[in-house]
């Protein structure tokens, strides 16, 4: 067999003796004397020795975990800068710009208020609706958003996939970092809603950080799941919007989760819906009114709580009465566990679905 290592100046002078030294193969083929044929025409070196001997590996072989994490490290700079350029970008054509980027959480908003706060007058003694309502709006827009862009980021980036060698989960993480930074200016808006509907700056705002980076870390691990399912099963975006409807009605964004029932099995599976769970902390961070009516925070009287069900539980309750819900024992899971939960929820959705989408590396971009 030929000594594929030996110096290059004895290899030449092979190459005199041998004409078939040196001579390039056709795409896919390889010469004889690379196969190492001995002096019966049989082949001596298979394919995959003849690889393994001299140190090649398939290019687009999936990496282990830990060398994957290192690869999107390295990456960092360029899925911050590819969210930017992204966000920039998405209203240039748009006469108002960027403005859209805070207008549309705020339409959204104001279309449930003028549904379900003015029209039909259903608050369910819910105190500030109007804030409770953007509130919940702006956070599940969030993880809906995140859900949704990342479902078909594959099978639009095929082109980008197919010409650079990269990460594949640059992009769904990418667009997760465009919803985050969308979110931020959600926030901006948020903040003058809630202090001028009533809402007081205390040091409870700080624990709406924790919050929100533990929601953008399920937001992450839903986001890289749901890139994998989008690219492999074409249905998947036109079932999704009926998907994230149904979570929205069932996350307590219109409506309070611990009123809603007096089956504490019902209202404790409501609670524990991740996306009810960050939408719960973050408003019990920036709303008083919120950490003030809420079922058990107040020494249990029946009087008042008998008042909160006959006058403060109406779709149409008087003020006076929405405060009354504090005196009622509380109803669903524990709220001092909430944390736990949120954690939890975030930590499960980055795992499994890194992991999900790291399997099928090698897949994306066959189209």
């Amino acid at each position: 067999m030929t000594n594929q290592k030996a110096p290059l100046r004895a290899r030449l002078g092979r190459a005199a003796r041998d004409p078939d030294e040196g001579r390039l193969a056709g795409p896919g083929q390889l010469r004889t004397t690379d196969l190492g044929l001995d002096a019966d025409g049989d082949v001596g070196l298979s394919l995959a020795e003849y690889a393994v001997e001299h140190g090649l590996r398939p290019s687009a072989a999936r990496p282990s975990i830990p060398a994957y994490l290192r690869q999107l490290r390295t990456r960092a700079q360029f899925i911050v800068a590819f969210a930017t350029a992204r966000n920039i970008a998405m209203y240039t054509e748009a006469r108002l710009g960027q403005l859209w980027q805070v207008l549309t959480p705020l339409l959204n908003a104001g279309v449930y208020f003028l549904i379900f706060g003015l029209l039909l007058k259903i608050n369910r003694g819910v105190p500030n609706y109007l804030g409770f309502v953007v509130a919940g709006v702006f956070i599940f827009n969030f993880t809906q958003r995140s859900v949704i862009s990342t479902s078909s980021v594959m099978t639009d980036s095929l082109e980008l996939i197919r010409a650079l060698h990269f990460p594949r989960a640059s992009l769904p993480l990418a667009y997760v970092m465009i919803e985050f930074q969308q979110m931020l200016l959600s926030i901006v808006v948020l903040v003058p809603i809630l202090l001028l509907t009533g809402e007081r700056l205390t040091w409870y705002w700080l624990l709406a950080i924790p919050a929100l980076l533990l929601q953008t870390v399920f937001n992450v691990g839903i986001g890289l799941f749901a890139a994998r399912l989008g690219s492999q099963v074409n249905d998947f975006s036109q079932l999704l919007p009926f998907l994230m409807r149904t979570w929205l009605y069932a996350s307590g964004v219109i409506f309070s989760i611990p009123t809603v029932s007096t089956n504490s099995k019902v209202v404790a599976l409501l609670e524990l819906n991740p996306a009810a769970l960050y939408i719960t902390l973050t408003r019990n961070a920036l709303m008083i009114t919120q950490r003030e009516s809420a079922p058990g925070s107040k020494q249990y009287s029946k009087a008042q709580c008998t008042e909160w069900h006959k006058l403060g539980h109406a779709a149409n309750a008087p003020h006076k009465y929405q405060f009354d819900s504090a005196y009622c024992h509380y109803v669903g899971a524990n709220p001092a566990h909430f944390w736990y939960y949120a954690i939890g929820w975030a930590a499960i959705a980055l795992v499994i679905g890194f992991w999900y989408f790291w399997r099928a590396e090698t897949r994306y971009g066959r189209g």
